[in-house]
């Protein structure tokens, strides 16, 4: 199977296209490469891609209507799972145009290229981001989700909601995912648990914040990317519901959480981190950060009756997995 992978040089991304090729899918990666964070790290997910015959790379921006309208008329891919997009919650307070342009333009551009080419079926990252200013927990894909508290959370939801249109105006099969602080080997290093990591190392202090009283659903990326091929697997068919529901519709189109269904406190992370690396880390307490949440907690009920599978990989195993891939990857530890 034809399947173009976009974000293909970023964290889910490059993990996702590995075992597509592992099961003997072709790939077409698309990435711009940008500098968000170090693309030197980019660079070498590219790298392990490249050595596999089934794998093609393209640089560019999906923002770029022109190029990605030319992108789908060459490749033609039967499926597409678009994981390209400006990622980080803090960010987005500083650059909102950045998300403007890549998480609205560019996937409205990935939305037209795939009713042009009769694609089969779009797998899109949504993120926990959009429960927003929700309360109820753990989240559940049942319930409403139209209080985001970040621009960037603002950009998930008008995916769902872009891709619902094209799923009931056009019967383009969609699936938005929404994931939960997914970590793991060739992580992003603007994510908490990377940079607490190369902080320890360097013996400098970590900034903790709401003073350290956070919990998050950590999800480690093996799980993350069984549950994308499962449900990319699984493209979602008309229904005849009359009541649609936020995660349901009588259109071909649904939304699930991934998320490993366990809500654990940041200072865990710390302290796990700590016994990891033999070292005790230095701490800096401060408010919370705007457009952050105290806590997320994935409910992954639809999940598991959709295709059997949860994610279930407890923090240690996969800190201990990325601590020793850090380790390996950057030289005494410390990052270049």
């Amino acid at each position: 199977m034809r399947i173009l992978v976009t974000g293909a040089a970023g964290f889910i991304g490059s993990a996702l296209t590995l075992a597509l090729l592992a099961r003997g899918d072709e790939v077409v990666g698309v990435d711009n490469h940008n500098d968000y964070y170090d693309p030197a790290l980019k660079e070498a997910r590219i790298a392990r891609q490249l050595r596999h015959s089934g794998y093609t790379h393209r640089r560019l921006d999906i923002a770029d209507r022109n190029a990605v309208a030319e992108l789908f008329s060459q490749v033609r891919p039967q499926r597409v799972v678009n994981l390209a997009a400006q990622a980080g919650v803090r960010h987005s307070l500083v650059d909102p145009a950045a998300y403007v342009d890549t998480n609205l333009v560019g996937f409205g551009n990935i939305l037209e290229g795939c009713r042009r080419a009769e694609v089969e079926h779009l797998v899109y990252a949504s993120s926990s981001s959009v429960y927003g200013a929700n309360e109820r927990l753990p989240y559940s894909v049942a319930d409403n989700v139209d209080h985001p508290l970040s621009l960037y959370a603002a950009t998930k939801k008008a995916n769902e909601l872009m891709a619902h249109s094209y799923s009931h105006l056009f019967e383009l099969p969609t699936t938005g995912l929404r994931f939960f602080t997914v970590y793991g080997p060739w992580g992003r290093p603007d994510m908490a648990y990377f940079i607490f990591t190369r902080k320890i190392l360097a013996g400098e202090p970590i900034d903790l914040f709401n003073g350290g009283d956070c919990r998050r659903d950590f999800t480690y990326i093996d799980d993350i990317i069984e549950g994308v091929v499962r449900l990319l697997d699984q493209p979602p068919s008309p229904t005849a519901n009359p009541t649609p529901s936020p995660a349901s519709s009588a259109a071909p189109w649904r939304i699930y959480n991934v998320g490993n269904h366990t809500s654990v406190p940041l200072m865990t992370l710390v302290t796990t981190l700590e016994q990891l690396l033999g070292r005790q880390a230095k701490h800096r307490l401060l408010p919370m950060q705007p457009g952050d949440v105290a806590e997320t907690y994935a409910d992954v009920a639809a999940l598991k009756a959709a295709v059997g599978f949860q994610p279930a990989t407890p923090l240690e195993e996969g800190l201990a997995r990325f601590v020793d891939w850090y380790r390996g990857h950057f030289a005494g530890g410390m990052a270049v």
